[in-house]
């Protein structure tokens, strides 16, 4: 064995020694820790699909993303008799529900969630 490896070794067991002691008199209770929340990112995983026909799986982009101070979004396209032509889902940042916005021959529906996490699976 190596001779600075033995000599190191009790100046690490001193410095483990020092760092328990320091923690002794005051009382470990799990989850209490003070944590300014407000100054936390308010981050929440959401379900992604690029691509999702009607009655069918998500064929492209299938997974989780991170909304980090950002929200999960659905997105159907609808075409002008009402019927759903596809669906899409993801983390947006400037997400805003919005109602039957026209482009060419489809109407489209935004819906933002943030409530908790792959809340965008529920809408």
């Amino acid at each position: 064995m190596d001779k600075s490896l033995l000599l190191e070794l009790p100046v690490l067991l001193c410095c483990f020694r020092v760092l328990c002691g320091s923690f002794a008199d005051q009382e470990q209770k799990i989850g209490e820790l003070s944590v300014d929340k407000s100054k936390l990112p308010e981050m929440i995983q959401c379900r992604t699909c690029h691509i999702q026909f009607p009655r069918q799986k998500c064929s492209r982009g299938r997974g989780l993303c991170t909304a980090v101070n950002e929200a999960c979004t659905t997105g159907r396209i609808y075409k002008n008799d009402g019927t759903l032509w596809l669906t899409f889902r993801g983390c947006l940042k400037n997400c805003a529900n919005v109602n039957d916005i026209r482009w060419s021959v489809y109407l489209v529906n935004f819906r933002c969630c943030r409530s908790h996490d792959l809340c965008n699976d529920d809408i």
